[in-house]
C-alpha cells in the first residue's frame, strides 16, 4: 500500500513509535508497515487518506479497516470515487437506479448534453453497509469514521464535519432529524436527489422548518467489536443535475419491494476544495481524539493485502452486485398483493399484455405472461437471472416492442 513518504498536507507522516516486532504478513514492507499499523494496540487514533478513485477498491480497504484496526481505536478514512451509483447493502438496483442511463456514463468534461459521443463511465456499487443510494463524483469526498460500539452516535460524526464545513467559512450547516447534513437556503441545483437512515429509528422532522438542501448523507455498520459511520459530502460535484434522473428508475412503478427504499431529498454543493476539507475534517478529528498515532495515504498497492483483494473481487461480481438484492415482485398492472395504479403501457405495447415476476436473490422464481400475439412460455423465464437477460427482445420475439420496453424498464437499452 503507498505510504507517502511526505507529509499528507497538514497530516505527519507514519509514527515509529509503532513497534517493529509486531507479527506482519510477508508482503513488501509498505504493505507490511500499513497491516501492523491499523492493528497495533498503541495505534489508538489513525488517519487515512486514499488517492485511489476506484470505490471497489476503497470500500473494500475500509472494510478491512473495520475488520483488522485494534478494538480500542478509532479511525479516519477519507476517499473520493470516480462516478458511481453506490448502493445500500439492502436496496433493489432495478428500482433505485435508472440503469439504462448508468449505462450511458456521463458526459465528458468539455461536452455539454448526454448525447455526446465521449462518454464517462459510471459504476454500479453495492456497499457493505445499509442505507440509500447515493452518487459518488470527484466533486463529492467521502468521509468514514470507525470506533467503539460505545462511542458510537449516528450524529457525533456528522457533526464533525458541520464544524469542518463552518471552519472554512460555509454558513448554516447542521444535523437534521434524518442524521443528514444540510444547508439553509440558496438555490436547489438539482431536482433532487435520494438518499436513506431507512437502517436508523424512525423520526419526524418539522416540516415547520425552513427550506434546507442535503450536501451529505450517512449509513451505517455495526459488529459486535467495531462500528462504522460513513458518509458523503457535495463538495464541488459537476453532476448534480443528472443526479435525479440517474436516481430514479424506470421500473419503479411496477416493481414491490421488501428491500431499503430511498429518501429523495434536493441537493446542493457547499462550495469548498477537496483538499482544503480533507484538512478541515482531520483538524476536526484530531481535536476530539488527539494527535493521530498513525496517518498515512493509501493506493492500488492495497489490492496486495489478500482481505483487500478478496473483498474487492467480491464488491466487483455480478452475483454481490445484482443476486444480493432481496427478493421483489414486478408487475405490470395492478394486484392483489400490489393494488397499486400503473401507468398506462406505451401505444407500442399491446394493450392486453400482462407480465408479472417474483425474483429473489436475481433470480426470476415465478413468472406469468400473458396478451402477446404469440404467447412466451412463462417457464421460459424461470430459473434466469435478471441481470443475465441482456436484451427482452430475444424472449419477446413475436412482438419486438414489448422486448424493447422491458429493456428500457430494467436497464438494458434506453427507449
Amino acid at each position: 500500500m503507498a505510504l507517502s513518504s511526505r507529509p499528507l498536507r497538514s497530516l505527519r507522516p507514519l509514527r515509529s513509535r509503532l513497534s517493529s516486532h509486531h507479527p506482519s504478513p510477508p508482503h513488501h514492507p509498505s504493505i507490511r508497515r500499513f497491516t501492523e499499523a491499523t492493528s497495533h494496540p498503541l495505534s489508538r487514533v489513525q488517519v487515512f487518506l486514499s488517492r485511489s478513485p476506484d470505490p471497489f477498491l476503497n470500500l473494500s480497504i475500509e472494510h478491512l479497516l473495520l475488520q483488522k484496526s485494534h478494538p480500542d481505536s478509532t479511525v479516519l478514512f477519507l476517499y473520493t470515487n470516480r462516478p458511481s451509483v453506490v448502493i445500500g447493502r439492502n436496496q433493489n438496483p432495478w428500482l433505485e437506479v435508472n440503469l439504462g442511463l448508468l449505462r450511458r456514463g456521463l458526459p465528458s468534461p468539455g461536452y455539454d448534453n448526454d448525447a455526446a459521443a465521449d462518454q464517462a463511465e459510471v459504476t454500479l456499487v453495492r456497499r457493505r453497509s445499509g442505507g440509500g443510494a447515493v452518487f459518488h463524483d470527484a466533486g463529492n469526498t467521502n468521509y468514514s469514521v470507525i470506533c467503539p460500539p460505545a462511542s458510537f452516535d449516528r450524529d457525533k460524526h456528522a457533526e464533525m464535519v458541520v464544524r469542518a464545513l463552518a471552519s472554512l467559512g460555509v454558513p448554516g450547516v447542521s444535523v437534521n432529524c434524518r442524521h443528514d447534513i444540510v444547508i439553509a437556503g440558496g438555490e436547489d441545483a438539482t431536482g433532487g436527489g435520494r438518499s436513506s437512515t431507512a437502517d436508523a429509528a424512525p423520526q419526524k422532522c418539522n416540516a415547520q422548518t425552513p427550506q434546507t438542501y442535503k450536501v451529505s448523507g450517512s449509513a451505517y455498520k455495526l459488529t459486535r467489536l467495531r462500528s462504522l459511520h460513513h458518509g458523503t459530502c457535495l463538495l464541488s460535484s459537476p453532476n448534480l443535475a443528472r443526479l435525479g434522473p440517474l436516481l430514479r428508475s424506470p421500473a419503479e412503478p411496477y416493481i414491490r419491494a421488501r428491500g431499503v427504499e430511498s429518501v429523495r431529498s434536493p441537493v446542493r454543493n457547499v462550495g469548498v476544495g477537496r483538499a482544503e476539507f480533507e484538512a478541515a475534517v482531520v483538524r476536526e478529528f484530531n481535536s476530539m481524539y488527539g494527535d493521530a498515532d498513525v496517518e498515512c495515504e493509501v493506493g492500488e498497492e492495497a489490492l496486495d493485502v489478500p482481505e483487500v483483494r478478496a473483498g474487492y473481487d467480491e464488491l466487483k461480481s455480478l452475483e454481490w452486485i445484482f443476486a444480493q438484492t432481496p427478493q421483489f415482485t414486478f408487475c405490470t398492472h395492478p394486484s392483489e398483493s400490489d393494488p397499486r395504479e400503473r401507468p398506462p403501457l406505451p401505444p407500442d405495447v399491446p394493450s392486453d399484455f400482462r407480465a408479472a415476476f417474483t425474483v429473489r436473490h436475481g433470480l426470476i422464481q415465478q413468472a406469468s405472461v400473458s396478451g402477446t400475439p404469440s404467447p412466451v412460455s412463462s417457464e421460459s423465464l424461470l430459473d434466469r437471472y435478471l441481470h443475465q437477460i441482456t436484451d427482452w427482445r430475444d424472449a419477446f420475439k413475436a412482438n419486438e416492442s414489448i422486448g424493447r420496453w422491458l429493456n428500457h424498464l430494467f436497464g438494458n437499452t434506453t427507449r
